[in-house]
């Protein structure tokens, strides 16, 4: 071969794969092996960068062969060093910047708004996704008036089996009235069967969502379109959460959904809400905007026990319905 000035010869492992040394350095290893010696102008550079040979001080003109454990020592010690150093120096980094991190959150806690409203269909959106997006252990949701628009549900449903994958708890309460809406039962099939916990009620106050108990979303006003106030106040929050809690103990659960619409429990549990409300005097269109019903099936409730206990007008009625004990039962 011919000697270049280094007194190495050329190889072609720069056509060769990272892991594979070119076929030309390992025939030449092999012979030196073999004559236990070569001449330095014929070592390829690749043996050399790998200090699988080294020349010979005795016989100047000629390198020796190295065991490859031995070249190990030489080649990669350095870059272990170097690798070491560089750990370390990642852990500083890392260390200092934690500091930094620590000084950085703090200061965004005290910058944001413990209340803020938020106005429009996507800003509202937008906040929802990120706060459900990172909740970690507990997603709390209450929801009255019934059934839910198609259009909303599809939305919830993508949002809370991500949440519900990451293992997050999901507990959520509507209202009894609930059960004659399909769409909604079939939301509620989804993601029961995705782990979480429904339960209904006659009525619900207030319409809110807690995620971790650190921040709840609840709506301006009756009106959805007016927005919603993020509330990030621990106090607040914690409120909110406990009553939730509260209303969440006098809950009746919904195991099977493809079962009748209601059972007994909860057809006398609405029955009762509704000529409660009676004997305070409210009327149907109230009583139904309370429970997520419709008017006309309030009125229709209110006819059964009109025929019932043979009353006449509302207000026989509500005098009937107080004096008979009918509500005792359920108290």
């Amino acid at each position: 071969m011919k000697q270049e000035q280094s007194g190495t010869a050329s190889c072609n492992c720069g056509q060769s794969p990272l892991e594979q040394p070119c076929e030309a350095a390992l025939a030449v290893y092999r012979e030196a092996l073999r004559e236990g010696r070569l001449a330095r102008g014929e070592v390829p550079t690749c043996l050399r960068e790998l200090h699988l040979v080294i020349d010979a001080p005795e016989v100047p003109e000629y390198s020796v062969p190295v065991p490859p454990a031995a070249a190990a020592f030489a080649t990669a010690g350095p870059l272990e060093d170097l690798l070491a150093r560089q750990r370390m120096a990642l852990r500083s980094v890392k260390a200092r910047l934690a500091a930094f991190e620590a000084v950085y959150t703090q200061e965004q806690e005290a910058a944001r708004p413990s209340i803020a409203r938020l106005a429009g269909k996507a800003v509202i959106n937008a906040a929802l996704e990120a706060a459900v997006g990172s909740c970690r252990a507990e997603l709390l949701t209450a929801q009255p008036g019934g059934g839910r628009p198609e259009s909303v549900l599809a939305q919830a449903l993508l949002r809370d089996l991500r949440a519900l994958g990451r293992g997050v708890r999901q507990r959520t309460v509507y209202q009894h009235t609930v059960q004659t809406h399909r769409p909604t039962m079939s939301y509620i099939e989804q993601v029961t069967a995705a782990g979480a916990e429904v339960r209904t009620l006659a009525e619900v106050v207030e319409r809110f969502i807690i995620c971790d108990r650190e921040v709840a979303f609840v709506p301006v006003s009756d009106e959805t379109a007016d927005g919603v106030v993020q509330i990030r106040d621990p106090s607040l929050v914690r409120f909110l959460a406990r009553s939730f809690d509260q209303t969440w103990e006098h809950a009746t659960p919904v195991h099977d959904t493809s079962s009748a619409p209601r059972n007994d429990v909860v057809a006398s549990d609405l029955q009762r809400t509704i000529l409660r409300a009676v004997i305070s005097g409210e009327t149907d269109s109230v009583i139904a905007r309370r429970l997520g019903m419709s008017r006309r099936s309030v009125a229709e409730h209110v006819r059964k026990v009109s025929a019932q206990l043979g009353s006449g007008s509302r207000a026989q009625l509500g005098y009937l319905v107080a004096t008979t004990g009918l509500l005792e039962s359920g108290d």
